[in-house]
């Protein structure tokens, strides 16, 4: 799934969206226009004028925003939440978040109260599903479930304007008005999710814990942790300490591609400790994501070799030699096929299995990508291992590897899934597939009765270079624009109907290689995420006929909340001086990518 060394590629895919099974409503704000509510120009008004759904520019983009026939509702210091049973986890957000931008205390409501900000469950609603409701008396926020209830109350957030999304009041003292509106909405797909590498470059759990927060902000709910490659190893294992002492750490790193002639001669590393990984799974569970982590194996494994030799294929290399990885691309030295090794790396996931609860993670990812096979030829073990197991190649030896560890975590109540190279010498029976490599993996899949999430390299690697210009830092793969990631279609066409039912969702990638900040990964990330995460939750019409152009008005809105968030993300003028690289080797792609 490293992106810098393949280019294979899928352009994006049309076809129909399917939606969750909503009633119509009023209003179809998922296209970028929003029906005959709302009007297209003027600011947000009150009872003597219509919505402005670019001013407002709520993002991801509703199923229904409809006026109210009454002016706005003011907060101040008499606001109060009133929060029903089941609810107090979001009334705690808003008084840690929006409280902190207005300075208002949002005291707790009496239990029976309908003033000030009305925190409400229905059941009648799908649990991701929420409405807000503008009336002259109150701020009434209603969630299927408490996920729901919390996307009504980034929502509400957004209503308020880009100041609410700062982390103390700028203007004490000041109103906040909502606009009189009533929204209604509900995600598209289940899993809606960002893929994070940390183990090609460190990030410190403060940085994790502030992505955590632009992921819940954007409506998103799976946080895929990429903890092990062959660059780093990134999570601390009790039983095999070495992992972290020695497995964590390089001495420099490669500046660029692959092919670059420059190097960071700054050692680099990290790992986050158990405590540090219950601490950020925790703080998922509070904000509704799942996290699912990852476990590379049994290629991108090098920093796990270096640790402890005795998992390399020893009768080919000395493997003694081996330190952590300190440049990209795919690596040679994989995982030696052997029962110790499945001992090895079940030890890793019973710690793996305790830090990640199957209430919050359940599934687990164990890669099972570009593991290149030289070695297991070479090796007489691996020959051993064929013939005793009855299998005719080291493809089928890699799928008994990835079998094991699916019954492995199936007989504990969780669910492997790999990238779809896990597809190569049989799919086991219980895998999900991450589809990365295009669409074809996971037509595949799915046509063969296995979940699916789509995360196409060519569409939503957000690695890849967002412009063709010659100021791009460190250009990679095909130039993937905002609208060409607006214009991604998670479920390709063709698929039959039972196929279709097998998608999970959708998820965006991002892979560190050239990213060695948290400036970096912001500058890849933003503003595409806000696209893509408008791609996964609304009820969006084909590519082909998406009104971009609204989609772009209304990121005007948008725009000012990643500035008052920080986010250091790419403008659409292109980047700033100190956001350029000049003279550090890319891998640019020209031309549209492949569909595959």
């Amino acid at each position: 799934m490293t992106s810098e060394d393949t280019t294979a590629g899928a352009a994006g895919a049309g076809g129909t969206a399917g939606t969750t099974g909503a009633a119509e409503v009023t209003g179809t704000a998922g296209t970028g226009g929003t029906g005959g509510a709302l009007a297209s120009g003027g600011p947000a008004s009150g009872s003597g004028g219509a919505v402005d759904s670019a001013a407002l520019g709520l993002i991801p983009a509703p199923r229904s925003l409809t006026r109210a026939p009454h002016g706005p509702y003011p907060l101040d210091g008499t606001t109060v939440i009133t929060a029903a049973p089941g609810t107090e986890g979001v009334a705690r957000w808003l008084r840690t978040t929006v409280g902190a931008a207005t300075g208002l205390p949002l005291a707790p409501g009496p239990a029976s109260g309908d003033a000030g900000i009305v925190l409400a469950l229905d059941e009648a609603l799908a649990p991701e599903a929420y409405r807000v409701a503008v009336t002259p008396g109150a701020v009434r926020l209603t969630g299927g479930g408490a996920a729901g209830l919390l996307h009504g109350a980034q929502t509400f957030r957004q209503l308020l304007g880009p100041d609410a999304f700062r982390r103390a009041p700028i203007a004490p003292g000041r109103t906040w008005d909502v606009p009189a509106v009533v929204v209604e909405d509900e995600p598209r797909f289940g899993w809606r999710g960002l893929m994070l590498d940390v183990a090609r470059h460190f990030m410190t759990k403060e940085d994790v814990l502030r992505y955590l927060d632009l992921m819940v902000a954007h409506k998103l709910n799976v946080f895929h942790f990429h903890l092990t490659d062959d660059q780093g190893w990134r999570i601390e294992i009790k039983r095999y300490p070495r992992l972290t002492e020695t497995g964590a750490w390089r001495a420099r790193s490669k500046h660029g591609h692959r092919f670059s002639d420059l190097w960071d001669e700054t050692p680099h590393g990290g790992y986050y400790t158990q405590d540090d990984i219950r601490e950020i799974v925790a703080y998922a569970a509070e904000r509704h994501i799942r996290v699912v982590p990852e476990i590379d194996v049994p290629g991108h494994s090098q920093a796990a070799i270096s640790a402890y030799p005795e998992l390399g294929n020893t009768d080919v290399i000395d493997t003694t030699t081996l330190s952590v990885w300190d440049t990209w691309g795919i690596n040679p030295n994989v995982l030696a096929p052997t029962d110790n090794t499945l001992r090895f790396f079940e030890g890793v996931l019973e710690e793996v299995l305790d830090l990640f609860p199957a209430e919050t993670s359940p599934f687990v990812h164990i890669g099972g990508d570009e593991c290149p096979k030289d070695q297991w030829q070479q090796s007489l073990t691996a020959k051993n291992q064929i013939v005793d197991l009855g299998l005719r190649d080291e493809d089928e030896l890699q799928s008994w590897f990835i079998r094991h560890f699916d019954t492995w975590l199936t007989e504990r109540g969780r669910r492997l899934i790999g990238w779809d190279e896990i597809l190569e010498g049989g799919l086991p029976p219980n895998a999900a597939v991450s589809s990365w490599r295009g669409y074809g993996g996971g037509i595949a899949a799915a046509e063969a009765g296995h979940d699916v999430v789509m995360c196409p390299e060519q569409q939503v690697y957000l690695d890849h270079r967002q412009d063709g210009g010659p100021d791009e830092p460190m250009p990679i793969g095909f130039i993937r624009t905002l609208e060409d990631v607006y214009r991604f279609e998670p479920v390709p066409p063709g698929l039959s109907e039972a196929a279709t039912r097998h998608i999970l969702g959708t998820q965006a990638n991002v892979w560190t290689e050239v990213m060695q900040s948290r400036a970096r990964v912001d500058y890849q990330v933003f503003p595409r995420l806000a696209a893509f995460a408008e791609v996964a939750w609304s009820a969006l019409p084909a590519p082909a006929d998406r009104d971009f152009a609204a989609f772009d008005a209304r990121m005007s809105a948008h725009y000012a909340r990643l500035d008052a968030l920080g986010v250091d993300y790419r403008p659409p003028g292109g980047p700033l001086p100190w956001q350029q690289r000049p003279g550090v080797l890319g891998r640019p792609l020209e031309g549209p990518p492949p569909v595959v």
